[in-house]
This record gives C-alpha cells, structure tokens and sequence, in this order.
C-alpha cells in the first residue's frame, strides 16, 4: 500500500520535465530534478548563450522501467545553433522515487552527453586570414609583382567582422575536439590591377634598380599596373621629384593656350641666355636652328622653351596650367597619392627653370601617368586602384572628371606622336601607334632622374627610373620591354 502513496508518475514527470525544456522553462525543469545542483538554472541559460541556441527540439522515446522506483527515458534532441543550424544528440533522461516522489536525476550529460566528466562545449571564433586582394579578373596578383607595399598596408581595411566558428568540445586530460567548424568567408576584394598589364610591368622593371612603372586606361582612371622598385621608402603615389622634360607637355599645353601654334616657327639654338639673366643649354648643347614648335617638343629642346616661356607666359599661367591638368586636385586612389607642385615666383630665371621640369617644379609619377592619360582620353580622371565605393571610403571623394580643351589634346597627341616618331624616343625598339614624353631631370651632384611618359590605344603610363640617368637611354627601354611584354 505504500507504493500509492509515491506522487505522480515516471511517465507524468518524464513529460513534465520535456514540456519545461522545450519551453525554456528552466525554473520548472529545476523544481522536478532531486536536489538539483545550485548552478542548475545558469548551467541550462549558459549553455544556450555560449552555443547561440535559438530552439530545442526535443523526441522522447520508450520509458524504460530500470529497477524498483527507478526508470529512464532515451531521448531525441536537436538544438539549432545561429552558426551552425541544426545540431542533433541523444540523450536519457534518468527518473528515480525519492522522498515519496518521482524525482529526475539530473547529471550535466541530461543536457548533453559531452558534458560528462568535467566536459565543456565551447564556440570559438576562427579568425579570418588576411583579406586576400586580387586583379580586377579575380585572379592573384602575379608573384614579384613589385606591388606588395602598396597591397599589404591595404588589408587592414578589409578585415572587419569577418571570421568563422568552431563548437569545440573540451575534457580534461583530453585534447580538444573539434565538432563543427564553418571556415570564415574569403575576404576577397578586387583592385582595378590588371593580371597581364602588372605582369608585363613588373617584368619590364627586373634589373633595374630604383624604378617604377604605373599604367592606367585613360577611359576609367584604372590603375592597371602599379609596379614600384623605388629604393629608400620612395613611393611613387606620394614622393615628388623634379619631372625634368616630361612638364614640358604642360608647359606646351599653356604656350598653345596663349596662342602658339604647333606649326609656328621658333628657334632651338645650343644655348640661349634670358637678357640680362642665366643661360640655359640643351642637351649636349645641340644646335638645331630654325624649327616649328612641334619638333623643338619632339627633340625636347630645353632653349626654345625656354625663350617661348619667358617671353610669353608669366609663372601665374603655367602654374594654372598645371593646375588644370593635374597638380592643383587631391587625387583619391585608395591608396592615397598626391600630384605635384609648381610653386608661384616672380624671378624670370626660376620661371625658365620650372617650364623644363627643373627650378622648384615637382612631381609623382603617379601623377604624370595620369597626365599621359588625360592626353590620350581628352579628359583628365582621377586615378584609383579600388573600386569607385571603396576609393570613397578609404581616401574620400576623389574630384570629378574633368574635361580638357579639344584643340590643346589634339595638338598634344600629335606633338608626342612626333617624339616617337623622329624624336627624342625613334628608333628605341617601342611598338607601333605609341606617343609620348621624354625627360631627363638633373639633380644637384648626382646622376639625374629618367622618365618616360607616354600611351598606347586605352593605356598611358608613367616609366620613372631614379638617378637613372636619360629619360631615352634608361626609361624608354623599360617602357619597351612593357609594352612588347603585353
């Protein structure tokens, strides 16, 4: 007769306690279990914290009678994790008589079998790799592209709230058990970088020493190639050095402004002294005599400019001219960068000096190959290496297009057409249908600085060799080697 007075059921505190469970009732699980431990309640709310529990489903099976007041229930469960989804186990739920009542005997493996012994479950974060960067094809960037100190500083900034998770089950005296992982999302983000168009530069630049190559396509400001050799922590985005003859394609852009035409006859001697001031000499102070103003461009002579300077801009106009084709913008690429400089003077002989890239005139090569671009397109873009969205985020609003005088591109395009084709860059192996610039900038007790400006269809670049020497016998062979590297 004893046995009715025991309250309840197995089976009625069996369901009583999964009801509790499926509901997130912890309080009522608690009042059901035989002395349940003090942590009882935190134990059951940690557990789903730390897994991001967002439901428990729960399928009892057969209660099983295991001996006189004592019975178990093998169940079912699946709880759906935020990270993971659906994660099943099986359990038993173990029930017993105790002070005269169907009590559950609750042990940690009831919420889990893992969980016996001391064993935790555990969600841990998967840090992501670096963000991984990629040509605008989506492929890798080409090995010894001479591009990684612009590329690594950028990872950083595509880091963010990116890693994956692992449940790790853990046991003393075990090791650690992974039971799910979901790998962090590559974090893959395309630059404008041309796969073939870097590969071509970069190996353009092997085995010369502190040099630099940018390519963009004139039409979209791209940056396809950026490959940057430049020794000392040089950059070619953000150091200036003086641009020797390749300014002369602004200083030609504010002559022709003023009204001086490409046909107009003018005078390329040896040397040539400002009245009353310096004298300049050219290039081996070649003598050339009589010519139109197109070929003193194509042979780069540094008298005529000079005369033609002196006598018919003010440092005012060519300094406003420069500002028009690049030097006065802020240039957002994403990776930073700036243009140059053409600072204002009133002394004749320092306004001789800037209009043939000397004096205190400045400039990157970045910003020169964005100048050969606006040449070829006839509007001047600022030059990016990320997306037009991500350019804004890192850098800020780059400036508009801006659209250059028709008559002045023309004349221009046929005046670097002509440097190629019987001037200071013939017959120095380029390819067919290239236009371009020469320059050559002496520096103060060492070897003078190389450039080559120039473009080709939907492609202008920037060829920079540092202390190399000529722009023709340093920079325009690697250009060479570019463009019949594509």
């Amino acid at each position: 007769m004893a046995s009715n007075r025991i309250k309840g059921s197995a089976s009625q505190t069996a369901a009583a306690y999964f009801a509790a469970w499926r509901k997130g009732d912890v309080s009522a699980m608690a009042r059901l279990v035989y002395r349940a431990p003090a942590d009882f309640v935190v134990r059951h709310r940690q557990l789903s914290d730390e897994l991001h529990v967002e439901s428990i489903q729960l399928t009892p099976g057969q209660l099983r009678s295991t001996g006189e007041g004592a019975a178990e229930v093998p169940f079912a469960g699946v709880r759906e994790l935020s990270e993971f989804g659906a994660w099943p186990f099986d359990s038993t739920l173990r029930l017993g008589v105790r002070d005269r009542a169907w009590k559950v005997l609750w042990a940690p493996e009831t919420l889990h079998p893992l969980l016996k012994e001391g064993g935790t479950l555990e969600l841990g974060e998967i840090d992501a790799s670096a963000a991984e960067l990629v040509t605008s094809e989506g492929d890798k960037i080409p090995n010894d592209s001479y591009a990684d100190a612009y590329l690594d500083p950028l990872k950083p900034e595509f880091e963010q709230a990116n890693h994956g998770w692992a449940l790790v089950s853990k046991v003393p005296g075990q090791p650690d058990r992974q039971l799910m992982t979901r790998a962090p999302e590559a974090n893959v983000e395309r630059t404008t970088l041309s796969r073939s168009v870097q590969a071509a530069a970069a190996r353009a630049l092997d085995g010369v020493e502190d040099s630099t190559i940018i390519v963009i396509r004139p039409s979209t400001g791209e940056i396809l190639a950026l490959a940057d050799r430049l020794m000392d922590n040089y950059s070619a985005v953000r150091d200036v050095f003086p641009p020797g003859s390749v300014f002369k394609v602004i200083t030609a852009a504010a002559l022709l402004k003023g009204g001086l035409d490409p046909a107009a006859p003018v005078q390329c001697p040896g040397s040539y002294q400002i009245p009353f001031h310096r004298l300049f000499v050219n290039d081996g102070e070649v003598d050339r005599g009589p010519v139109t103003f197109a070929d003193a461009f194509a042979h780069s002579c540094n008298t005529t400019f000079v005369e033609q300077a002196t006598t018919r801009l003010t440092a005012e106009e060519l300094r406003r001219t420069a500002d028009e084709w690049g030097f006065g913008r802020p240039i957002a690429t994403g990776i930073g960068g700036t243009c140059g400089t053409v600072p204002g003077t009133d002394d004749l002989d320092m306004l001789a000096a800037d209009a043939i890239g000397q004096g205190e005139v400045v400039a990157t090569p970045l910003c020169m190959a964005a100048l050969a671009a606006a040449v070829q397109n006839g509007t001047w873009r600022s030059p990016r290496l990320l997306s037009k969205e991500q350019v804004r985020r890192i850098d800020g609003v780059p400036h508009g297009d801006v659209v250059m005088d028709e008559g002045i591109v023309a004349a221009l395009r046929d005046m670097m057409t002509a440097v190629v084709d019987y001037g200071t860059a013939s017959d120095a192996g380029l390819p067919e249908g290239v236009s371009g610039k020469t320059g050559t900038a002496q520096v103060e007790g060492e070897t003078s600085h190389a450039w080559f400006i120039g473009y080709r269809d939907d492609l202008a670049f920037c060829v920079f060799v540092r202390h190399g020497g000529s722009g023709r016998s340093a920079a325009v062979p690697v250009a060479a080697r570019f463009l019949n590297g594509l």
